[in-house]
């Protein structure tokens, strides 16, 4: 049997305003499994981004418990939820998120090193490669496009072999086109890895490649849907 590698039980998000408290999510529950490829839909405010902060550790809910793992997240403080990120979560976001100061080989080799793996450099130089930019590592990101930068993301996220790589609208700031191969990529590394890969999408045929689809509607679990034959 395939060992549940995130879980979600009672999850709930309040925040805050002058008048009273806002809720975010509520009482959402269901398990991905270690390997899977997970898409969370759902309309613009829906709570799909807080749901993946708050399955990442980003951020704490305001009731439920979220597990990592044989982690429970939701039981440790910040410190020791950053412990766990850094042991088994990679992230790629929409806006890439890449240091400017830095080369491509330099952005996806910091992490790395921050965390003191060996051949930091040769890592990076061979997933860049593996992404196709292996004639691009002394560019910064200036001198890249998007579709490049986000590759770069992606390699950056995939060279710390992450056990569970977070994905925030990764095409959301491409044309179709590009959309499409970086859509590709992150497929292919994820099967070739065994890296589990939740996304957060609004483009349905993305999220139609997942093996399957979390739905959230007005901050609560509408469906989660199998789909056997994935990507």
């Amino acid at each position: 049997m395939t060992t549940a590698i995130l879980r979600a039980k009672g999850v709930s998000k309040k925040v805050r305003t002058a008048d009273s408290d806002l809720p975010i999510l509520e009482g959402v529950s269901f398990g991905v499994q270690a390997g899977q490829s997970v898409a969370i839909i759902g309309p613009s405010g829906a709570g799909k981004s807080t749901l993946l902060g708050l399955l990442a550790g980003l951020d704490s809910p305001t009731a439920g418990q979220i597990w990592m793992g044989e982690h429970e997240i939701t039981a440790t403080n910040e410190e020791g939820r950053a412990a766990i990120r850094a042991e088994m979560v990679g992230f790629v976001f929409q806006t890439f998120q890449l240091l400017g100061s830095l080369t491509a080989l330099e952005n996806v080799s910091l992490p790395m090193e921050l965390a003191g793996k060996k051949n930091a450099k040769q890592r990076a130089s061979d997933y860049l490669g593996r992404v196709g930019l292996g004639s691009r590592v002394k560019h910064y990101p200036k001198q890249l496009s998007g579709g490049e930068q986000q590759r770069v993301a992606i390699a950056r996220a995939f060279a710390c072999e992450p056990k569970i790589l977070f994905a925030d609208e990764p095409t959301g700031n491409l044309d179709q086109a590009t959309g499409q191969k970086i859509s590709d990529l992150l497929f292919n590394l994820n099967q070739q890895s065994d890296t589990t890969l939740v996304l957060v999408t609004h483009e349905q045929r993305l999220a139609e490649r997942c093996q399957s689809i979390i739905s959230i509607d007005d901050g609560r679990l509408i469906s989660h849907t199998y789909q056997p034959e994935g990507v």
